[in-house]
């Protein structure tokens, strides 16, 4: 299993710093493979993408499930890091909280086949529910909490509770191109706004 968890905690030895960059590589390649052919995508094109042998994913990866799950645990961290970061450099904090809900909404619908591979029943996906909502409802809490310290949107919210209402207006977004799900959670984030 891939060390996602950037060595804090881990029992073995860290990775070297071309090690790490490489599997970044494949890791987006992946990534980008699912987003355009799904998880089922061919090994043998994400290959192609990251420019290595197909030998070299299933060094990395030996099993389909492992290489969904470091790119579902890559992506997560991606979104995780970016809350602070877009904190730091945004020109208010409810352009951070926008940003993030925005990079978040990106995550959700590029994930094609994911949703019926974690329901799949195959124990490499059990706990990527609870590490998704461990990483980004701080995350989330963390930008509403400083939006509305701002006085910039209502105080009463709550991080977990607009996750899922994202997560739900998400739903199906690339099964209907009358439905914009982007614009459907522009709307609900100009709702949590002080008029």
């Amino acid at each position: 299993m891939v060390d996602i968890d950037n060595g804090s905690g881990s029992s073995g030895p860290r990775k070297r710093a071309d090690a790490r960059r490489n599997e970044k590589t494949l890791l987006d390649a992946a990534a980008a493979a699912f987003i355009t052919s799904g998880v089922d995508a061919p090994v043998r094109d994400i290959a192609a993408r990251a420019g290595v042998g197909v030998g070299t994913i299933y060094r990395h990866f030996p099993t389909r499930a492992d290489l969904i799950v470091a790119v579902y645990q890559h992506q997560v961290e991606a979104c995780a890091e970016a809350g602070p970061t877009l904190l730091a450099n945004s020109s208010t904090p409810h352009a951070a909280l926008v940003g993030w809900i925005n990079l978040f909404v990106d995550f959700l619908v590029t994930k094609h086949g994911l949703a019926e591979a974690l329901q799949s029943g195959d124990a490499a996906f059990e706990t990527l529910h609870a590490y998704f909502l461990d990483r980004l409802v701080p995350v989330c809490a963390q930008l509403l909490e400083a939006a509305a310290t701002a006085g910039e949107i209502r105080p009463d919210l709550d991080a977990y509770e607009l996750l899922r209402g994202v997560g739900n207006l998400c739903i199906g977004a690339n099964n209907d191109p009358r439905y914009d799900a982007r614009r459907m959670v522009e709307l609900l984030i100009t709702g949590l706004r002080l008029h």
